[in-house]
């Protein structure tokens, strides 16, 4: 079966399409009242993210469009020291895509949701002429109660600060581009998509000061660290030696000539805390599934111009700007 026209319209063939598809992978009491918008029980300070999804392809291993949707959102409102609740999700369709194709989107959605702790309650759909988008888009609005006091933010980070990683950079840009383009390596790649809020909130709790957090999506750890020494107006000073790489990233990235520093990430995290937070940090890393590869890889230093500097195997250093376009496209 296809998605048509009619599927987009508002009329019948909408609501069977909303009630057979949406309705029953996200079902919870708020969606399943059909209002105009969701009432939510939230109080104190709220974080609230967007982002929208448009990877190709839509399927690869260790993830899909939908896992990424939900990851994604989820992972940028924990960053600020909430923990994420709430989801809504809007899709825009291409007229005769596969209903199978969209079926099987949804439950990753939803499935990702369920392990993520948060209720998709409301969102739109919308199908186009054929052409005028690729198969699928997504957009999802993320919203949860902010409980770290002060809230991290990418402009805290201070001299004496010490610079963590929660595992291996890099996994999710290279296999997106290997997925999308049919490369083949002898070691496989997988994206590291997943859920950090539980993560986050054990960092909060466990280390007590918790100045930076953010996940290094688009752009990798080189870009996002160039984002917060601006924000913060200081230098971020890296030990090339105590990054995390997989070999079979590190291996791909050499044939390719790729740097796995500016590669995405979809389930790792950048921690910023007083040097003396810094083992507590880690050990809280260490308990998720998801950070069993942490490591302290650099530091905050003073600085009269902000910068981020790679101390290299060779003993040398390096500036690593910004990223000034895409090493690869459409990576989520």
């Amino acid at each position: 079966m296809k998605i048509l026209l009619d599927s987009g319209s508002g009329g019948r063939a909408s609501h069977r399409l909303i009630s057979d598809v949406f309705v029953r992978h996200f079902d919870n009491p708020a969606l399943r009242r059909m209002d105009d918008a969701a009432v939510l029980a939230l109080d104190g300070p709220l974080a609230m993210s967007t982002d929208g999804y448009t990877v190709t392809p839509l399927f690869f291993p260790g993830g899909s469009i939908g896992t990424l949707a939900v990851h994604g959102t989820v992972n940028d409102v924990a960053m600020m020291g909430a923990r994420p609740r709430f989801l809504s999700c809007a899709f825009i369709l291409e007229e005769g895509l596969d209903s199978g194709i969209l079926e099987r989107v949804v439950s990753d959605m939803a499935e990702a949701a369920r392990r993520a702790g948060v209720d998709i309650v409301t969102g739109d759909t919308k199908v186009v002429p054929r052409g005028a988008c690729d198969k699928l888009f997504i957009t999802t609005t993320g919203v949860g109660r902010v409980f770290a006091d002060p809230a991290p933010s990418g402009h805290s980070a201070r001299p004496g600060d010490v610079i963590l990683v929660s595992g291996a950079v890099g996994d999710h840009g290279l296999t997106v581009m290997v997925q999308r383009d049919g490369l083949s390596f002898s070691t496989d790649v997988r994206s590291d998509s997943a859920p950090l809020a539980d993560m986050v909130e054990d960092i909060v709790r466990s280390a007590g000061e918790v100045h930076v957090l953010r996940d290094p999506t688009r752009g990798g750890l080189a870009t996002t660290l160039n984002e917060i020494a601006e924000q913060s107006g200081v230098a971020c000073v890296l030990e090339e030696a105590a990054i995390p790489v997989h070999d079979s990233v590190r291996a791909g990235c050499d044939l390719l000539g790729l740097d796995p520093l500016y590669l995405a990430n979809e389930g790792k995290l950048i921690c910023m805390v007083p040097e003396d937070r810094a083992e507590a940090a880690l050990a809280a890393m260490s308990r998720s599934s998801y950070g069993r590869e942490a490591a302290l890889v650099g530091r905050i230093e003073a600085a009269e111009r902000p910068r981020v500097e790679l101390c290299t195997f060779m003993g040398g250093s390096r500036l690593l700007s910004m990223l000034e376009g895409a090493p690869l496209p459409r990576i989520c």
